[in-house]
C-alpha cells in the first residue's frame, strides 16, 4: 500500500512511499471493508495532514571509500557520509538505493536518513594503508554532503580535515550554500590544487525549486555560494542538473550567464535520469504539479532515451540522443560561448599525498 502525502503539505518532494517490487518484497493492500471504514473515519475527523518528521539513524560501516569502474563518470572513488537526503529532490537518481534496505525510494528516502559518524576515522585508516594510491575522492555523488543534518553531524567537514592533513585531492557536488561553512578548509585545499566544488542549479524560479527540491537551498543562495567560492580561490563549477524538458530547460541560458558573471570557471548540464522507482515517483509528481504538461514532458524524456523512461546502459546513459537532445546541446554550447565559459576540467594534484597519522604514530618526514 502507498502512504499518500497531501500535495498541499509543503516540504517534501515525493508524493508517496512507493514500495519497490524489484526485490520481491511483499505487496500490502488494505482489505476493502477496512479501507472504507478508515476513509469514513477520516472524513469525519478531517483536519490538516500530519507533518512528516525526519529521523536519523547512526550506522558504523566498516569501509567508507566506494570504488567504481564506470566508463561514464570521471572519478573512480567516492565517499557518501549519509544515506538518504532531506533535500527531497523528486528527480534524484539516488532514490532507488533506499530500496536495498526495504525502505521506500519515495518518502522514506527523504525522511528516514542514515549518518556515518565514523567516516573520517575510516578514511584515515584507509589512506594510511601502505598500498593505497591517491586519486581524487568525489563527495556528493549519491546524496548531498551538505544536506541539513550536516550542520549537526559535521561529517563532511571531518572528512575534509583528513584530506587536508593527508594532502589528498577531493571534489564536492552540492545543492546547498552550507558548503560555505567549510570555505576555510576548501580554500586551503584549493591553494594546493587539491579541491574543486560543483554547485547544482536546476532553475532560477524559487517557487518551482520549492516543488522540485523542497529542502534544498534557494537558487539565489546557490548562485551566491558559487560566487563566494570563486572569490575565495576555490575552483567553482556550475552544474545545470538535471535539465528537465518543458519544466526547467528554459532557464539554461540565464543560469550560464549568471554563473559567468560570478567568476565561475566552467559550466555543464546533465539531462534528467529516471532509473527504477524514480520514474513512477516523477510521473506522480507531474500529475500533482503539472498535470497539463506531464504527457509532453515524458514524451520528450522518452525521445532522448531511445523510447524508454530511462537508459541504464554504459556509454549512452549520460549521453541523450535525438532531436531534443541535440537542441539542448546546441543551446548550451551557444550559451557558454556567449558567456566565455568552458567545460569542467579541474586537474587536481595527487603528488602531494602523505599518509595521515594513525594510532598515535608520528610522521617521520
Amino acid at each position: 500500500m502507498e502512504r499518500r502525502l497531501d500535495p498541499a503539505v509543503p516540504g517534501r518532494g515525493a508524493q508517496s512511499a512507493l514500495v519497490p517490487t524489484r526485490f520481491g518484497l511483499a505487496q500490502r493492500e488494505v482489505d476493502g471493508d477496512w479501507r472504507d471504514h478508515m476513509e469514513a473515519l477520516a472524513r469525519e475527523d478531517a483536519g490538516p495532514p500530519v507533518k512528516l518528521r525526519t529521523t536519523v539513524t547512526e550506522e558504523r560501516p566498516r569501509t567508507i571509500l566506494s570504488f567504481n569502474t564506470s566508463p561514464d563518470i570521471g572519478f573512480d572513488r567516492s565517499i557518501n557520509a549519509y544515506r538518504g537526503c532531506e533535500h527531497g529532490c523528486v528527480y534524484c537518481f539516488a532514490r532507488p538505493t533506499h530500496a536495498y534496505h526495504d525502505l521506500s525510494p519515495g518518502l522514506d528516502f527523504e525522511t528516514r536518513l542514515f549518518a556515518k559518524p565514523n567516516a573520517a576515522a575510516l578514511l584515515r585508516e584507509t589512506l594510511a594503508r601502505p598500498r593505497y594510491r591517491p586519486r581524487p575522492i568525489a563527495m556528493g555523488t549519491n546524496t548531498d554532503p551538505y544536506q541539513p543534518i550536516e550542520r549537526r553531524y559535521r561529517i563532511t567537514r571531518q572528512v575534509l580535515e583528513v584530506c587536508l592533513e593527508a594532502r589528498h585531492p577531493v571534489t564536492i557536488t552540492t545543492k546547498s550554500d552550507r558548503v560555505l561553512d567549510d570555505i576555510d578548509l576548501l580554500s586551503a585545499l584549493a591553494g594546493m590544487c587539491l579541491a574543486a566544488v560543483a554547485v547544482s542549479v536546476t532553475t532560477l524560479d524559487p517557487r518551482l525549486s520549492g516543488k522540485l527540491e523542497p529542502r534544498a537551498a534557494s537558487p539565489a543562495k546557490r548562485l551566491a555560494a558559487l560566487g563566494k567560492l570563486a572569490e575565495a580561490g576555490v575552483p567553482a563549477h556550475c552544474s545545470i542538473a538535471p535539465v528537465i524538458p518543458a519544466i526547467t530547460d528554459e532557464f539554461m541560458e540565464e543560469i550560464v550567464a549568471r554563473a559567468a558573471v560570478l567568476g565561475v570557471r566552467s559550466c555543464g548540464w546533465i539531462p534528467l535520469r529516471l532509473p527504477h522507482e524514480v520514474a513512477p515517483l516523477f510521473r506522480e509528481w507531474l500529475s500533482v504539479h503539472f498535470p497539463e504538461r506531464g504527457d509532453k514532458v515524458m514524451a520528450i524524456v522518452r525521445s532522448i532515451r531511445g523510447g524508454r523512461d530511462n537508459d541504464p546502459d554504459f556509454f549512452s546513459r549520460m549521453k541523450p540522443s535525438g532531436v531534443w537532445a541535440d537542441l539542448f546541446r546546441a543551446r548550451f554550447r551557444l550559451a557558454c560561448k556567449r558567456a566565455g565559459l568552458g567545460k569542467a576540467g579541474f586537474e587536481l594534484d595527487c603528488t602531494q599525498f602523505r599518509p595521515p597519522e594513525t594510532g598515535g604514530q608520528l610522521r617521520l618526514l
